[in-house]
């Protein structure tokens, strides 16, 4: 870490320094033992060296600023930045003070008191069930192309029979794109219908997958895989990108480590690869920017409310481990709350004098 005087910049080992260092990298060390991701860690260190930095620089010891000290902190560190990223800085900072409290580093959090600032409330991005049947035709016909019998037809096929299951995955099962890069056929079980993903914070859970996706793998795992799995035994080579993916050399192939979806060189198709392919594909379906792996994570969740599954079967899926990170996909699921509406409400379902029912007039106007 080093010093500066900027509210970016890091700590140094000076006069006033009094241990900041070493206490951060006892902390990050005790993040890093809990499983916290790389992100989690790049993110928490870059808030803590722009904090220290900042007493430092300004004469302040971190083990006892003033509140003096830490409003004119956060009104520099407000300049510029958003307040999602503020909040991101506070959240760490805090995080960090809850840590050295437990370890009698210092006395108390100064950071307690502080209000966080308010977050616009951003509801996710998802697609309908018949966009994403389009993303998953859009995948089917990409190997349509080449000709016939050729090394590039069955090469352009392996890739398309790669995609449809990525597409179909990660739909089926709500997974994050870490999570779908990871997985390996070990952990896929196809005749339950059930993939076993680690996710944040090393947790490990079971998440399913419906006949399509279950069909979509078994093609890829038979067909599809074993062509892109001998380019890293060496026996097919090209120079050429079928994917978005950096990897190693065409001649300098990995042996297979039993990764599932597998780049046109015979090794890991990584985060980058899957995003890259997928917007392909968006672009292939005709639907618009933004579309991501993560938005067929949050249109899996939706359209389970929308069927009608439990909140809490939904939070067990996707790995959430509060209720309350489930929640905002209720309010991206109209049909969840116009059924809700209908069910609950005591004059949902009054009768009108013909007798007929008039729920759905209820509804609309509860959705005005």
């Amino acid at each position: 870490m080093t010093s500066g005087a900027g509210p970016g910049a890091g700590p140094g080992a000076g006069p006033r320094d009094n241990g900041a260092a070493a206490a951060a990298e006892r902390f990050l060390q005790a993040l890093r033992a809990r499983g916290s991701s790389v992100h989690t860690l790049r993110s928490y260190r870059t808030a803590l060296d722009g904090y220290t930095g900042w007493l430092s620089a300004n004469g302040h010891d971190w083990r006892s600023p003033s509140r003096a000290a830490v409003r004119a902190y956060l009104g520099s560190l407000s300049q510029g930045r958003g307040r999602r990223t503020v909040a991101q800085r506070l959240a760490a900072l805090r995080s960090f003070y809850r840590y050295a409290t437990r370890e009698d580093l210092v006395a108390g959090n100064p950071l307690a008191a502080l209000p966080t600032p308010r977050q616009p409330r951003r509801l996710p991005a998802v697609l309908s069930i018949a966009e994403t049947e389009r993303l998953i035709d859009a995948a089917k016909e990409e190997g349509d192309w080449a000709p016939v019998g050729t090394a590039r037809a069955a090469m352009e096929r392996a890739l398309a029979l790669r995609d449809v299951a990525i597409v179909e995955t990660a739909y089926a099962a709500g997974l994050r794109i870490g999570e779908l890069a990871a997985l390996s056929i070990g952990s896929v079980d196809l005749r339950r219908g059930e993939v076993r993903v680690t996710g944040k914070g090393r947790k490990e859970r079971i998440s399913l997958l419906g006949r399509p996706a279950r069909a979509a793998l078994r093609v890829y795992i038979d067909e599809g895989r074993p062509v892109l799995a001998r380019r890293a035994a060496g026996a097919e080579h090209r120079a050429g990108g079928a994917d978005g993916d950096s990897g190693t050399r065409p001649d300098a192939g990995p042996a297979d480590t039993g990764i599932m979806f597998l780049n046109h060189r015979g090794a890991a198709l990584g985060a980058r690869g899957i995003r890259w392919r997928l917007d392909r594909l968006r672009v292939a379906a005709g639907l618009p920017e933004g579309v991501s792996p993560h938005t067929l994570r949050h249109s899996f969740a939706t359209h389970l409310l929308d069927g009608g599954a439990d909140l809490r079967v939904v939070q067990e899926l996707l790995g959430h481990e509060s209720l309350a990170t489930t929640q905002i996909y209720t309010h991206v699921s109209p049909a969840r709350l116009r059924a809700a509406y209908t069910a609950s409400h005591p004059r949902a379902r009054r009768q009108t004098p013909n007798g007929a029912s008039d729920a759905g007039s209820s509804s609309d106007s509860a959705a005005d």
